[in-house]
C-alpha cells in the first residue's frame, strides 16, 4: 500500500542545531557506534555537512516520483531520507530538484542511489549524500511511500529520526535518544579535547590510553637492534 504520512513527530529544531558543532565520527561513538550508514554513502561534493530530522520515503527503482510528492511534506529544518525497493544507481534528483527543496528550508538529501548535477548542487550549497553519481535519467510512474520505516545502507530509519551527514558519512539518531546521545556527543568532546592537547604536547597515545600493559599481555616484546 502507498501511503504519505503528514506530519509525523521529529526532532525538535533547536535541539537538532545544538548537535551542529559534533561530526558524525563522534556521534556514532557517543551512541555505541550505532546508526552509521554503510560507506558507500558519499557526499556529492567535498566539506558538505547537515543536520536534520529525517523525511523518509520509499521510492521504485530508477522512478523519481516520490521525492516529487515528499516536497510538499517537508518542513524547513528536514532532511530527505530516500530509499529504492530494489537496488538503482539512476540519478534521482538534480539541481531543479534541489531549488524545490531549499524553498521548503530542506537541508539536504540522502539517497542509496545516484544523484546528477553535481557541479550545480555545491554552486548552491545543497548537501546530497549519494551512493553513486549518474546522468541516468528516472520516469515518473510507480507509487511509494512517504514518511514510513524505511531500510537504508544499513539502519533502519524511521520519520522524525535525526540524521547527521558529513564528510565521513552518514549517521541516524533515534529521535527518542536525541537528547541523550546529544549529552553522550558533549561529554565525548569535552573528553578528546583535553585528549588533543596532551597529544599536541607531545605524549603518547600509548601511555594516555593505557596501551602499554595490556600490549605486554599480548606478548609484544621490545628489543635493542
Amino acid at each position: 500500500m502507498s501511503l504519505i504520512r503528514r506530519n509525523p513527530p521529529r526532532v525538535a529544531p533547536e535541539l537538532a542545531a545544538r548537535f551542529a558543532p559534533y561530526g558524525t565520527a563522534t556521534i556514532h561513538e557517543a551512541q555505541g557506534r550505532r546508526g552509521c550508514f554503510a560507506s558507500h554513502m558519499r557526499p556529492a561534493w567535498p566539506r558538505a555537512k547537515a543536520m536534520g530530522s529525517a523525511v523518509t520515503v520509499s521510492i521504485a527503482p530508477a522512478d523519481n516520483w516520490m521525492i516529487h510528492v515528499a516536497v510538499e511534506i517537508c518542513r524547513p529544518g528536514d532532511l530527505l531520507v530516500v530509499a529504492p525497493t530494489s537496488p538503482s544507481d539512476a540519478g534521482y534528483f538534480g539541481e531543479l530538484l534541489a531549488c524545490s527543496l531549499a524553498a521548503r528550508g530542506v537541508v539536504g538529501l540522502v539517497i542509496e542511489a545516484g544523484c546528477r548535477d553535481v557541479a550545480a548542487l555545491e554552486e548552491m550549497r545543497f548537501p546530497v549524500w549519494s551512493k553513486a553519481i549518474s546522468p541516468q535519467g528516472t520516469v515518473k510512474e510507480t507509487l511509494g511511500s512517504v514518511n514510513v520505516p524505511i531500510a537504508i545502507a544499513g539502519q533502519l530509519v524511521n520519520p522524525g529520526d535525526l540524521v547527521a551527514a558529513d564528510d565521513d558519512g552518514v549517521v541516524v539518531v533515534r529521535r527518542e535518544e536525541a537528547e541523550s546521545v546529544l549529552a553522550a556527543s558533549e561529554a565525548r568532546e569535552r573528553k578528546e579535547e583535553a585528549t588533543r592537547a596532551r597529544l599536541k604536547a607531545g605524549e603518547l597515545g600509548l601511555d594516555i590510553y593505557g596501551m602499554r600493559e595490556a600490549l605486554a599481555k599480548k606478548g609484544l616484546r621490545y628489543e635493542d637492534a
